[in-house]
């Protein structure tokens, strides 16, 4: 345990500085070492040239690994009760997303588990999992409410991800999904339960909370809809995210831009005249290929995404229902493998990417002032996290200075 967060990393064989000052998209240092002081990064360079008042730290050898910054897994609703696995059997008999939404299913089927949970079991239940995502090299997670959809169940939500945040070594970023769906009970008043997701329940839950979010797509909120909601948020001071294009083209890329969003997410059907907007506007994209895997649908071409200049961040979207996936590197692959990004852009996506689409810049980069929150892999080169996709290759975790080993412990 390193309780002042301050060490010395040396013999690394390939480290990943995101720094443009560097050289290339990843900025490379080869045979580098790097100087953590009280959490933050202080000195990054050539192993040969590392200061001598640094020599004295603890010192953790790299062994010739990879070392990389940590993930940054920008589009979760990994706080949930519950699970789904009968309606996974369903997808793969035929039926459709909306067609189980329709049914009762879907997102409806995960409110109703958590409504009933107990606060604790909620906690219990998010735990291993965040604990997991944290030990695969996660070091900020942005985790969205959205499966209470009332008052009492969003406060508690949101609660639950302020209280994992003070329990966990990772970072937890939370953002407010009241425009999840329209529950059950709204479906004869939409406007109304508009106004409640404006008024009381974003009062409740404003203070615990970083930004807004809606699902803007046929299933959920019209674009005028999602318009009203995010500049409610806004007004609260709340960066705005918007789940845009998802199942159709409704014009909710577009809203992104002309709302200015910190990012919009899925994509899935954005048009290149959406793209060019989003790119114009800086909103970062953020593309799910967990999405497509778990519901056989076509891929997200992530390739046309990026090659519009859109700034890409990928995120395993973890839900119990259309990607119950925890770990970021499976994400690398499949962004690879299915959306045609390189493994270094793949990687760039999945750290600094991530880290913009939160308005972060001390995070997702190894420079000096960024935190030292950092993956150790265990592969001669960073294109090993895509080409190998069912290895555990995360050896070490860092977060502020710190090896995270002990979160082993908590599950």
């Amino acid at each position: 345990m390193n309780p002042d967060g301050s060490m010395v990393l040396t013999n690394i064989g390939e480290l990943v500085t995101n720094d443009p000052q560097r050289g290339g998209l990843l900025g490379l240092v080869h045979g580098g070492a790097l100087a953590i002081m009280d959490g933050v990064v202080e000195w990054v360079g050539s192993g040969d040239d590392l200061p001598s008042e640094y020599r004295d730290l603890r010192a953790v050898d790299c062994e010739g690994r990879v070392v990389a910054p940590g993930f940054v897994d920008a589009h979760t609703h990994a706080v949930f009760a519950g699970e789904r696995s009968a309606e996974f059997a369903r997808r793969l008999a035929g039926w459709s997303y909306e067609s189980i939404l329709a049914d009762g299913g879907g997102i409806h089927a995960t409110v109703g588990a958590t409504r009933t949970a107990s606060f604790v079991d909620l906690i219990g239940q998010s735990l291993s999992r965040l604990s997991h995502m944290a030990r695969s090299g996660t070091t900020t997670v942005e985790v969205k409410t959205g499966y209470g959809l009332d008052v009492e169940t969003e406060a508690g939500m949101a609660a639950a991800i302020r209280a994992l945040d003070m329990a966990l070594p990772i970072d937890l970023v939370a953002s407010y999904l009241g425009a999840h769906v329209v529950p059950a009970e709204y479906l004869h008043d939409r406007s109304a339960y508009i106004e409640l997701v404006t008024g009381a329940m974003l009062d409740a839950v404003a203070g615990d909370v970083a930004f807004i979010d809606v699902f803007c797509d046929p299933v959920a909120f019209d674009v005028d809809e999602a318009r009203s909601i995010v500049s409610a948020g806004a007004a609260r001071g709340l960066g705005v995210r918007i789940h845009a294009d998802q199942t159709a083209r409704i014009g909710a890329t577009a809203l992104a831009a002309e709302v200015g969003a910190a990012s919009a997410d899925h994509l899935d059907h954005a048009s290149d005249a959406d793209l060019e907007m989003l790119a114009e506007a800086g909103t970062t994209g953020v593309i799910l290929p967990g999405v497509a895997y778990s519901m056989r649908l076509q891929p997200t071409d992530a390739r046309r995404i990026w090659d519009s200049g859109v700034t890409v961040a990928i995120a395993t979207d973890c839900n119990p229902g259309t990607s119950w996936i925890e770990t970021m590197p499976f994400v690398i692959s499949l962004a690879v493998v299915d959306g045609g990004l390189t493994p270094d852009e793949a990687v760039w996506a999945a750290t600094r990417g991530g880290a913009l689409s939160l308005g972060r810049t001390d995070i997702g980069i190894v420079t000096p002032g960024a935190l030292g929150d950092l993956v150790l892999v265990d592969a001669p080169g960073v294109a090993h996290l895509a080409y190998r996709p069912d290895s555990d290759l995360v050896a070490r975790v860092v977060k502020r200075g710190r090896l995270i080993e002990e979160v082993k412990a908590v599950t």
